[in-house]
């Protein structure tokens, strides 16, 4: 064998063996089993989610005969009237007030240079407080600003009862003070993202064509954040539309929607009547109206994100 075919053998050897050829790529798994994984996803939703508002949404057009009718859907909103403008007054105020000091936090924390761990302790302290709701948030603030609370007798021996004025814990003001706890994290969380998206070339560009911070402000920041802002305004309004836990601990006699539902209940104990099924449709209504304008606006926020 001469040298010739020596080499051309031991080229041909290289190409078949294992050692310096390509390794072929990973089999990319079929999706078919990767929704699989989305089956419990997907049960739970069913289950706890979907299922529930279909069948309370049927019974609130069922009379107590099984026929069809609107009786109640229409007296829900005429005969717990009260009800329906304390919690959609509620939602408005803490949503309103929850964007103005959210995005206020939020643009501190995102802006802030020092201390260096100031953004991700805003962060995570909003993570937690935006879920903390219900018995353990309201025994807090009872323990707190109650008629026996720690800063109440604090406020009263300084010559100020706080009770004197009107405030009460248990009443709307004192359910508003409540709720604002985990309004405000949640708006920071909502706005933490759109306030990074504002890039510091457009502010650098607005000054070198002579703009003020004013102009900036106007022509390019708040147009950014606008949907953000509008998107958490909607978000928040849903958030304390829809909470119960919370009011319920502070005050069970609350005029608001998710206690007269609750309310009615637990005072039907033939589960005939279709009227706390009739407020609670429109109960779906209001919330679905609300987080179907904040999925489309928030849409529309991360286009400025990318």
């Amino acid at each position: 064998m001469n040298e010739d075919s020596m080499i051309a053998d031991g080229a041909r050897l290289d190409e078949t063996s294992p050692i310096g050829a390509d390794t072929p790529p990973a089999p990319r798994p079929r999706r078919g089993w990767v929704w699989v994984g989305l089956i419990p996803f997907f049960g739970f939703l069913s289950l706890f989610l979907f299922l529930p508002t279909v069948g309370a949404i049927r019974k609130a057009f069922i009379g107590n005969d099984g026929n069809f009718t609107t009786e109640s859907f229409t007296a829900a909103i005429t005969d717990e009237r009260s009800a329906f403008i304390n919690s959609i007054r509620i939602s408005l105020l803490t949503a309103a007030f929850g964007v103005v000091f959210g995005t206020a936090v939020a643009y501190a924390a995102a802006t802030a240079r020092r201390p260096k761990w100031l953004r991700s302790a805003v962060s995570a302290f909003s993570g937690v407080a935006a879920n903390m709701g219900g018995i353990i948030l309201a025994f807090l603030f009872l323990t707190l600003l109650g008629r026996q609370g720690l800063a109440t007798k604090i406020l009263t021996d300084n010559g100020w009862d706080p009770y004197d004025s009107g405030f009460s814990i248990n009443g709307f003001s004192g359910i508003m003070m409540v709720y604002m706890y985990f309004q405000i994290p949640l708006m920071v969380l909502v706005t933490l993202p759109a306030i990074d998206g504002l890039k510091a070339s457009w502010r650098e560009a607005s000054a070198n064509l002579g703009g003020t911070t004013f102009t900036y402000w106007r022509r390019v920041g708040l147009p950014v954040l606008a949907p953000s802002l509008m998107g958490g305004f909607l978000l928040l309004f849903a958030n304390a539309y829809s909470a119960f836990a919370t009011a319920y601990a502070l005050n069970t006699q609350s005029n608001l929607v998710p206690i007269k539902i609750s309310f009615y209940l637990q005072g039907d104990v033939t589960g005939r009547s279709p009227l706390p099924y009739a407020l609670a449709t429109w109960m779906i209504i209001f919330m679905g109206i609300s987080m179907g304008g904040y999925i489309l606006l928030r849409r529309r926020a991360e286009r400025w994100q990318r």
